[in-house]
């Protein structure tokens, strides 16, 4: 019996040295510890998708009759005119610095989404969708897809593998000005590249498509971003037009025009504080634009309120959603 308390004991101490595991089971609830690899940790660039910067600059191509590629610098790519002496030259635009991310493939990776506008010279200008990932250290252009020309986007999300966007496009009997039917569309990545795989009609853009949300002023105009303060607000209450103007708080009759998306715009009404100078530079020259909206519009997500001063001037003052949170 000693001898054999002491072989025991002799390989006790042998499994304590070499750390081999007894076949004790773990405690009730625990997972049995994972096994160490030799790989070293991921850097934060394998697993995240390219940022807004590195997408601005990007190579991209199947964008316009040309197909690219294209490599834009600073958001932009400008070719030659599309006639000897011609004004007008085609062109592929980051839209709006637009920009949305999530693992398409299921790759345990995310990959970036963005739209790109390309202008043909004309009045047309085809938006389409672009995939990007990150590929041996590099930004690649996965996939791209036509969104259709002049169509607008009010909103888009990622549930799951799924692009969805929701946009604002021609109907059988709508002039290509006009964009009128609302739309749901979602495209989904594989092999082949991406592929529209729903394209469902919700209704028709009327002055209710701005129902249920507050706006808060994002930009004067495409390049001009609008002060964070004073806050200039719109929401839609009824057939009204209503919000604060930077100081005062304003309202306004609004109506339907003939077209889709046409707007008339009534007398405007405000309270009648006086504020600082700076706060009061904003509302006068806010309160002088919208005026002038003879029309909204969707522009990468964002109401755009097209506007004609009464000097002429115009231009498209962008406003953002509010957030919930």
């Amino acid at each position: 019996m000693a001898l054999v308390s002491s072989v025991l004991r002799l390989a006790a101490v042998w499994l304590l040295l070499t750390g081999v595991s007894a076949c004790t089971p773990p405690p009730d609830g625990a997972a049995p510890a994972a096994p160490v690899t030799a790989a070293g940790p991921a850097t934060v660039a394998d697993g995240s998708a390219p940022t807004l910067e590195e997408l601005q600059s990007a190579t991209y191509h199947g964008v316009g009759e040309a197909g690219g590629p294209f490599t834009l610098t600073g958001g932009r790519w400008e070719g030659k005119p599309v006639a000897p002496g011609a004004a007008s030259v085609p062109s592929v635009a980051f839209l709006q610095d637009f920009r949305m991310a999530g693992d398409l493939d299921s790759d345990g990776r995310d990959e970036a989404v963005v739209l790109l506008a390309a202008g043909t010279g004309g009045t047309g200008e085809v938006s389409y969708l672009a995939v990007v990932g990150r590929s041996g250290g590099q930004v690649v252009n996965r996939a791209t897809a036509a969104v259709g020309d002049r169509v607008q986007l009010r909103d888009a999300r990622i549930e799951g593998r799924r692009i969805v966007l929701s946009v604002v496009q021609a109907g059988d009997q709508d002039p290509m000005c006009c964009p009128g039917d609302l739309v749901t569309r979602s495209w989904e990545l594989d092999a082949g590249g991406l592929k529209e795989v729903a394209s469902i009609v919700t209704g028709r853009l009327s002055l209710e498509t701005l129902a249920g949300t507050e706006w808060v002023l994002r930009a004067w105009a495409r390049d001009e971003p609008a002060p964070a303060t004073p806050e200039v607000t719109l929401k839609l209450d009824g057939s009204n037009l209503a919000g604060s103007a930077g100081c005062n708080g304003y309202f306004a009759g609004v109506k339907a025009g003939p077209q889709p998306g046409d707007l008339q715009i009534g007398a405007v009404g405000t309270t009648r504080m006086m504020c600082p100078d700076p706060e009061m530079a904003v509302e006068v020259r806010f309160l002088r634009q919208l005026e002038g909206v003879k029309q909204m519009r969707f522009v990468a997500g964002q109401l755009g309120l097209a506007y004609t001063e009464k000097d002429g001037t115009s231009g498209t003052m962008l406003f953002g959603r509010r957030s919930s949170q």
